[in-house]
């Protein structure tokens, strides 16, 4: 417990390198052979790996933000490749999100592995570790479909991901179909949730509340509505804090501190510089869609020559949040009521989440809904503007199509406008070319 709390209160006080030679030297000493549960604990706690390699391929192709002309062409080429859509040589071979998020699994499968042996102890802290292995083997492997396969579909078997359940390296790499990937991820979190805490020692540790938030994050993505509701609605009997923006300095570079009340899992994106606050400009279509009195727009961007950039992330860095927070759980239930048709409850979700973004100074205007389409829609829009970079786009886009929306997205480079139309076969991610040479898998086809 001390340990942890110095590790946290050291990586939040230093400065970014000296945080992060701290982490190299941590990763290091994790490299003996776990044998307690002391030590499966700090293989996951390894804050660079778990906490900090959030994937951003996703965010990167989603189209909430654009780059000028001169911040496109300062980027590297696999960058700029992957801003346009392009089908191939879009990551780094030797770094890049796919092989970060294996080696999460790969730490994930070392506790499934080794935490059974120990199963005499039955302690709190065995049924902690034991569930957090689960846990972030189910979040690799949904953030890894969400970028790199295309949208789930009960009636279709389309390519997803390898499913590596053990930490055996001579196992050929297999792309298991989309569904086979969403069954094994909802199963991992169903045997996460008894083992897991109601409340961690740390946010930057997952908990029971989080393994529900990350399952109706899945379900979502699956579409299928009714259990997203449900387990959003159990996190938030749990978990169920928001933050009253009025009390919110905006004055400040960002009012947002790291590990604040909404936060359930604490994790950031890899820093990727194309998503950097000095050069990702906000898309207009979301900066005029908060109305006056929205105190988001003002805590989440800054005006800046003439365009909007990121000001305030939830992770409390410039680096955007990815992790799990209270008001992603609210939209996520408040989508499963509109589409239940219970469209009261649906507003009143909505309703609770904006009192706590409106300027008290100005009159709020609650949301009112008569039919499903417009519940939907009203859900879907404040989505969007609550969870702007928040790695999430991208597979709402997807299985949005899935339902006949046409989403569609462009970007202009040079006068020169690209457009990825609606169920592209594009909207799955290249995998990087380096692990398709290495283990044969066939490449996502375009």
């Amino acid at each position: 417990m001390k340990k942890l709390n110095y590790i946290i209160v050291l990586c939040t006080t230093l400065s970014l390198l000296s945080c992060e030679k701290f982490l190299d030297e941590r990763s290091k000493s994790n490299l003996r052979i776990a044998t307690t549960v002391s030590d499966f604990q700090s293989l996951l706690d390894n804050y660079s790996v778990m906490n900090y390699m959030d994937l951003s391929s996703a965010e990167m192709v989603a189209g909430d933000f654009y780059l000028t002309d001169a911040d496109w062409a300062s980027r590297a080429e696999q960058e700029r490749r992957l801003y346009l859509w392009a089908t191939s040589n879009v990551m780094d071979l030797t770094t890049n999100d796919w092989i970060n998020m294996y080696n999460m699994v790969y730490r994930a499968n070392t506790v499934i592995e080794g935490t059974p042996a120990l199963h005499a102890l039955n302690s709190v802290e065995w049924r902690s570790v034991l569930g957090q292995g689960y846990y972030y083997r189910a979040k690799s492997f949904l953030q890894l479909l969400g970028s790199y396969a295309l949208a789930y579909d009960e009636a279709e078997e389309n390519p997803g991901i390898p499913l590596r359940l053990d930490t055996d390296f001579n196992k050929p790499s297999v792309r298991a179909s989309v569904k086979q990937g969403y069954q094994q991820l909802v199963a991992d979190l169903h045997k996460a949730i008894p083992l897991l805490p109601v409340t961690a020692v740390h946010v930057m540790r997952p908990s029971k509340p989080a393994a529900h938030a990350l399952l109706a994050r899945a379900y979502l993505m699956m579409r299928k509505y009714e259990q997203a509701g449900l387990h959003a609605d159990s996190c938030l009997q749990l978990k169920s804090n928001l933050i009253d923006y009025n009390t919110l300095n905006l004055s400040l570079t960002n009012p947002f501190v790291m590990f604040h009340p909404e936060t359930i899992h604490y994790t950031r994106f890899q820093n990727p510089s194309s998503l950097s606050n000095i050069r990702a400009k906000i898309s207009l279509e979301i900066i005029n869609s908060y109305a006056d009195g929205d105190l988001r727009k003002q805590a989440f961007y800054r005006l800046s020559n003439g365009a909007y950039a990121q000001r305030g992330s939830y992770s409390g860095e410039t680096i955007p949040f990815g992790g799990l927070a209270t008001d992603e759980v609210y939209l996520v239930r408040a989508e499963s009521y509109a589409r239940a048709g219970r469209l009261e409850a649906a507003m009143d979700d909505v309703n609770t989440l904006l009192k706590m973004r409106w300027d008290k100074r100005k009159s709020f205007i609650p949301y009112t809904a008569n039919t499903k389409e417009a519940a939907i829609n009203v859900v879907l829009l404040e989505r969007r503007k609550e969870l702007t970079l928040r790695g999430l786009r991208w597979s709402d886009i997807k299985r949005l199509n899935k339902e006949g929306r046409g989403i569609s997205l462009s970007r202009t480079i040079n006068g020169v406008t690209y457009t990825l139309p609606a169920n592209s076969a594009r909207f799955a991610n290249p995998i990087p070319e380096g692990v398709i040479n290495a283990s044969g898998m066939a490449q996502n086809q375009y």
